[in-house]
């Protein structure tokens, strides 16, 4: 199992960025395709964006496209959200996932049943 730790959310205002960090341990997250979701109390988790294992296929919602982007460094086993003018709509838990499920390198999952590893979760507020 790959060990996932979140970092880098906070409170921020509308039209900020921000830079998440998801730093991996116990395994090469070059192992993995990534993703990160978010989720606010009472709703369901929600895709944000994934990236393939190998780093040449991405995703992203709708609601984040344009703004968000994902990026990984396999070399610092890390995955990196680069958040921008952020919205308080975007205000949530952002979660990093990892999965190992897919033999193709250029999948990428967008929907939460393929990920096996989960890390804590880091919060996110943009005030208006």
């Amino acid at each position: 199992q790959v060990q996932l730790v979140e970092s880098g959310g906070g409170l921020v205002q509308a039209g900020d960025s921000l830079r998440l960090s998801c730093a991996a341990s116990g395994r090469t997250v070059s192992r993995y395709a990534m993703g990160w979701f978010r989720q606010v109390p009472g709703k369901a988790r929600e895709f944000v964006a994934g990236i393939s294992r190998s780093g040449g296929s991405t995703e992203a919602a709708d609601s984040v496209k344009g703004r968000f982007t994902i990026s990984r460094d396999n070399a610092k086993n890390t995955v990196y959200l680069q958040m921008n003018s952020l919205k308080p709509e975007d205000t949530a838990g952002y979660y990093c996932a990892a999965s190992d499920i897919y033999l193709n390198p250029e999948r990428v999952a967008t929907t939460p049943n393929p990920y096996n590893n989960w890390g804590q979760g880091t919060q996110v507020t943009v005030s208006s």
